[in-house]
C-alpha cells in the first residue's frame, strides 16, 4: 500500500527523552515513518532526522508511521548488537496505550493468535493458526469513556501490526486506524490512537536496569 500525502508532522522535530554515549531514546510523533521510504518523497523519518545530530545512531526496533511514542537508537555497535538481543529474547518490557472501539466485556485478557502478513492486501497482518507466526498481547481496562475504551496494552512477542489485529480480533479496533477499523472507530479519532508510552531494557554498558515513559497525547 503506498503511502498517499505523506506529510510528516514538523514540530517537534525531533524529541530527545534520553541521551548518553550509548543510547537514544526518542519520542516519535504520530504520521512519522521510522525509517525512510523508498520513494524520495519518503525519507523524512525519525531515522533520518535522528541521524543528522547524531550520525551514529542506528534503528534498534520500530514503530508504525501512525504510532506514536517511545523508540530506543543505539549509537554504536556495541549497544547495537547487545540491545537487538534483548529485544529478540523478549528481555525487553513495552507498555501502550490504545483507545479502542466500545466496551470490553472483560476488564482484563489476552489475545493468543499467530499472525502472518495478509499478501493481497498487504502491509495488512491477519490471523492464521496454521501459518502464523506466535502472537501474544495481555490487556486491562484503564477507563471506560462514552463509545470507546482506553486500554493498556502489553505485547509479550513483537510481531508486525500485533497490538492492532489482536483489537481486532476481539471485536474491538483501536479508533483512528486507517488498516482495520471500521467506518465508525475510523471517523471517531484523527489519527491513531496507539501510543508507546513505557520501554524498559537493561543498558548495555553498565547492565542496569533502565526505564523510559512517554506521557500519552491523547
Amino acid at each position: 500500500m503506498a503511502l498517499l500525502h505523506y506529510l510528516p508532522p514538523c514540530e517537534p522535530w525531533l524529541k530527545i527523552l534520553y541521551q548518553d554515549e550509548d543510547l537514544l531514546v526518542l519520542d516519535k510523533p504520530s504520521g512519522l515513518l521510522s525509517v525512510p521510504g523508498k520513494a524520495p518523497e519518503h525519507k523524512d523519518s525519525l531515522q533520518n532526522r535522528a541521524q543528522s545530530v547524531f550520525p551514529t545512531a542506528t534503528v534498534v526496533h520500530r514503530l508504525d508511521m501512525a504510532t506514536s511514542g517511545i523508540m530506543l537508537m543505539a549509537l554504536n555497535k556495541h549497544s547495537h548488537r547487545h540491545v537487538s538481543r534483548q529485544f529478540q529474547y523478549r528481555e525487553t518490557e513495552k507498555i501502550y496505550q490504545a483507545r479502542i472501539w466500545a466496551t470490553p466485556k472483560q476488564k482484563s485478557g489476552e489475545v493468543n493468535l499467530p499472525l502472518i502478513c495478509d499478501w493481497p492486501n498487504r502491509p495488512k497482518q491477519m490471523v492464521d493458526r496454521e501459518r502464523g507466526k506466535s502472537a501474544l498481547t495481555r490487556w486491562h481496562v484503564l477507563e471506560h469513556e462514552r463509545a470507546s475504551t482506553r486500554v493498556e496494552l502489553v505485547p509479550i512477542t513483537g510481531r508486525s501490526h500485533q497490538l492492532r489485529v489482536h483489537m481486532l480480533s476481539l471485536g474491538h479496533p483501536i479508533l483512528g486506524d486507517r488498516l482495520y477499523a471500521h467506518s465508525q472507530a475510523l471517523e471517531m479519532a484523527s489519527r491513531l490512537q496507539l501510543h508507546a508510552c513505557m520501554l524498559a531494557l537493561t543498558h548495555p554498558v553498565t547492565g542496569q536496569r533502565i526505564r523510559f515513559d512517554s506521557c500519552c497525547p491523547f
